[in-house]
């Protein structure tokens, strides 16, 4: 199956939450969300694998799978698992090259930064960083 273009999961993810019409509502979808993250096998769960800048904690692997990141993720918050569900599902599968390049403007969009308090908007901030990370990572990797 192919993979569908950052962009257009993006914008999936910001169609799905203008149906609700409250904040309340988005939370609950966020927390259903993080429940449905592909989970981080406990071997993975190491310091090494924490984001720096979050307050609950949250760990991320990365895998390259034929020219592909695929994420794991896991958190000890309910919201933030939520949140790093939403990064992966747009993220996760995608070329290094396309993960670098993409635009995260979606999250302004659904009105994520706006509704975190700063300390989990910074968090966002570094889940994204992480994840790009990665992929800069990977891509290196791939052009030695």
């Amino acid at each position: 199956m192919e993979q569908q273009p950052i962009q257009e999961i993006q914008a999936d993810i910001v169609d799905e939450f203008s149906m609700f019409d409250d904040w309340m509502q988005r939370y609950e979808y966020m927390i259903e969300l993080g429940k449905s993250l592909p989970v981080i096998e406990a071997r993975y769960k190491t310091d090494e694998n924490l984001i720096k800048g979050c307050q609950s904690k949250v760990w991320v692997h990365a895998d390259l799978e034929d020219g592909r990141v695929h994420f794991t993720a896991d958190s000890d918050a309910i919201i933030t698992k939520g949140i790093i569900a939403i990064l992966i599902r747009a993220f996760s599968g995608q070329k290094p090259s396309d993960i670098i390049a993409a635009k995260t403007d979606f999250i302004d969009e659904i009105g994520l930064k706006e509704h975190l308090s700063p300390t989990r908007a910074n968090g966002l901030v570094s889940m994204i960083k992480q994840l790009k990370l990665y992929a800069l990572a990977y891509e290196t990797q791939m052009e030695s």
